[in-house]
């Protein structure tokens, strides 16, 4: 990417004040405790009578204490032995905009974790079932406007189309999405966060944040350094960068899912058929002849289906963040390539196989159910835009997207076409509602940050940045292709039980390898 777009996003950014300074103990207002109430995570299911509900009240605007309230969904599972409790376990599943409500009921942690802590899941403000930001009333509403967005768009008219129902979309959220979009920043959800600790009675906080949650992690280390007990940080954002330059960050993180794919690609040709069933003499090239394939002919699938540039590219996003997902992918790559190569000597793959590209990646992280017409939230701009500083050009990014695609062919324009909506957001990126740094305060215990060599989400060098930001941290390496490790490896779980339990930091320099091979052999 050329030094000009960098220029252009950093000057959006030294446009607003100073940042605010983070909140001192003498202004921290007194909390009211959470108010429990029994619950079933799963009312198909016999209750289990070991989870508790409530809707914790937090401050709309932290410039207004005394004003108007929005309501946190929490849900608690109480250890598992109480003789051994040391306090709560706060969790985040990244996003920006994933549900956290169910993740009370994740089974990631050893017994030793969930016998010691109250595992605390919370949706974050504007999230499903707390104060959902909407920007619709209907789902046929929304579907007007997102039906004419083109995942990656290449030509004239789908940039056009899409770029207009970017600002269709804004338009809407100016309209329909109340108050509360001025207030969705990671600084707001970060003082939220610290009046619930209050509220359950912790003296401090333990926490562990996944991906975007990593952000949250970083920020209540850095806002309420005193208050931190143990927090763990897996799949990391740069936060230095995120803050300060959208569009860098964002470039970045193409490059990221390159890197992963790349090496998924590797390790496939390595595994070799039929564990991996795109392998080839040159997968890579093979790949690389699909997509480009996809980006002049939409592939019409022999059920019916219609793979395209924007399905495709999306299914091999979705599939890098998880190992679980990734021999499907190459059969489903294989399915594609005998679509457009038919060679009568091989087997036809499934429908199943086959039809895989053509659809959508569902959406990520939506636990809660819909409560209202409109069965989505907006909570994901919401965060992003005012988090991260654009420029407000959205005629901008189809010139960033050229430029992103010669060094991430895959994925640069696939990038770049996420963030037009906050080119025109109606609660632009403000100093007031953003803590941008410092990032170096330090911290009784080392915080414990967790990076995949392969991470496609957010890229490794993003783990290690984070953890040279942070005033006391250490790093813990999972070579893998993943987003996020927590639970994937019996070796790390052995730490993050040590961390969490013992407060014992991990040394420093550790490489470990996941449980699971992502290519098994074939039975």
């Amino acid at each position: 990417m050329t030094s000009a777009f960098t220029l252009v996003a950093g000057t959006a950014a030294a446009a607003s004040a100073a940042p605010p300074a983070a909140p001192s103990a003498a202004q921290a207002a007194k909390v009211q405790p959470v108010d429990w109430k029994p619950c079933n995570p799963d009312p198909s299911k016999p209750d289990p009578k070991i989870y508790d509900c409530a809707v914790y009240p937090v401050p709309l605007d932290y410039a207004k204490p005394s004003g108007e309230t929005i309501g946190i969904a929490m849900m608690r599972r109480r250890a598992g032995d109480p003789a051994k409790r040391i306090g709560s376990l706060f969790l985040n599943p990244g996003g920006p905009g994933g549900s956290g409500y169910l993740w009370a009921t994740t089974t990631r942690f050893e017994p030793r974790v969930t016998d010691s802590f109250d595992l605390i899941g919370f949706d974050p403000r504007g999230v499903a079932l707390s104060n959902p930001l909407k920007c619709f009333t209907t789902d046929e509403e929304a579907n007007a406007v997102f039906d004419r967005m083109t995942g990656v768009p290449t030509t004239r008219a789908e940039i056009d189309g899409t770029l207009a129902a970017d600002k269709d979309y804004t338009d809407a959220c100016a309209r329909n999405a109340g108050e509360l979009v001025k207030h969705m920043s990671t600084m707001n959800v970060v003082r939220d966060l610290d009046r619930m600790r209050q509220g359950v009675g912790d003296a401090k906080l333990t926490f562990a944040g996944f991906s975007y949650g990593t952000l949250i992690g970083s920020t209540y280390a850095n806002m309420y350094p005193d208050k931190v007990r143990a927090v763990i940080i897996d799949g990391n954002v740069d936060p230095q960068l995120r803050l300060h330059n959208g569009l860098e960050y964002d470039r970045q993180r193409a490059q990221g899912f390159e890197l992963a794919l790349d090496e998924y690609l590797r390790r496939c040709q390595t595994a070799g058929a039929p564990r991996c069933a795109f392998a080839d003499k040159d997968t890579r090239g093979k790949f690389d002849a699909l997509r480009d394939h996809l980006r002049t002919n939409a592939v019409t699938l022999p059920g019916g289906a219609t793979v395209t540039l924007s399905t495709f590219t999306s299914q091999v996003a979705n599939a890098l963040y998880a190992q679980s997902r990734q021999a499907p992918l190459a059969r489903s790559l294989q399915a594609l390539h005998l679509a457009i190569n038919p060679q009568p000597s091989l087997a036809a793959p499934s429908a199943d196989e086959a039809d895989l590209l053509a659809r959508p990646a569902p959406a990520a992280l939506r636990e809660a159910p819909a409560d209202t017409p409109y069965s989505a939230d907006d909570s994901y701009y919401a965060v992003n835009c005012q988090d991260k500083p654009y420029p407000p050009a959205p005629r901008l990014f189809p010139l960033v997207a050229k430029a992103w695609e010669k060094e991430s062919p895959t994925f640069g324009r696939y990038q770049a076409f996420d963030a037009p909506p906050c080119a025109t957001w109606p609660a632009p990126a403000l100093w007031s509602e953003r803590y941008t740094g410092p990032w170096n305060k330090r911290t009784a215990t080392p915080v414990m940050v967790i990076g995949n060599t392969f991470d496609p989400a957010t890229q490794y060098k993003f783990a290690q940045r984070m953890q040279q930001e942070l005033g006391n941290a250490v790093l813990v390496t999972v070579d893998v292709v993943e987003h996020c490790a927590v639970g994937r490896s019996k070796a790390l779980s052995a730490l993050v039980t040590s961390y969490l339990v013992d407060r014992a930091a991990p040394k420093p320099g550790q490489v470990l390898k996941p449980d699971a091979d992502p290519f098994p052999a074939v039975s």
